[in-house]
């Protein structure tokens, strides 16, 4: 059987919540210094209708009217295009992490903060590459007739060669 949510005796209208409270309005500043226009050249004036974050402050924060309040976003809107304030103020945060906040990580180790800094490290050079040399090839560079012989035995030598300097035999 279906339910009735009615109930007999009570009216279906609520009370209002404020129960005749009123909250006092904040008298708009600019109303009161008698300001016309809405300078957006000055500067330290819109910083006080901003938060710390650059946002621009709400009506009801700044108890602002309508009019000036319409009038304060637009000079703060042409300051910001104008270079004289920010979009948005950088700040520091305290807190580790960022947004993730260590969900699903686990507990870190000094190894783990090692691995990250050695991602982090430049690639090392890359080891010199072997190359077999023809004998007929290392007597034309002039390589040492001694490393020649070692390498027709098949014994692994090391040879460098360096380039000539441009203006040594010029």
């Amino acid at each position: 059987m279906a339910r009735n949510n009615q109930r007999v005796g009570t009216s279906a209208r609520r009370a209002p919540k404020d129960l005749g409270r009123r909250v006092k309005q904040k008298p708009c500043a600019l109303c009161r210094d008698k300001v016309e226009w809405v300078d957006y050249k000055d500067v330290p004036m819109l910083r006080k209708y901003m938060s710390d974050r650059g946002k621009i402050r709400s009506r009801r924060v700044t108890g602002n009217c309508a009019q000036h309040q319409r009038a304060l976003a637009m000079a703060i809107k042409t300051a910001r295009e104008l270079v004289l304030l920010p979009y948005v103020q950088r700040t520091v945060t305290e807190r580790p992490g960022g947004r993730g906040g260590g969900r699903d990580r686990g507990e870190r180790t000094l190894g783990d903060s090692m691995a990250a800094e050695a991602r982090r490290a430049p690639a090392p050079a890359p080891a010199p590459a072997e190359v077999e040399v023809d004998v007929e090839v290392a007597e034309a560079l002039g390589i040492v007739d001694e490393a020649v012989a070692d390498a027709e035995a098949g014994v692994t030598v090391e040879v460098v060669v360096e380039p000539e300097e441009a203006g040594a035999e010029a």
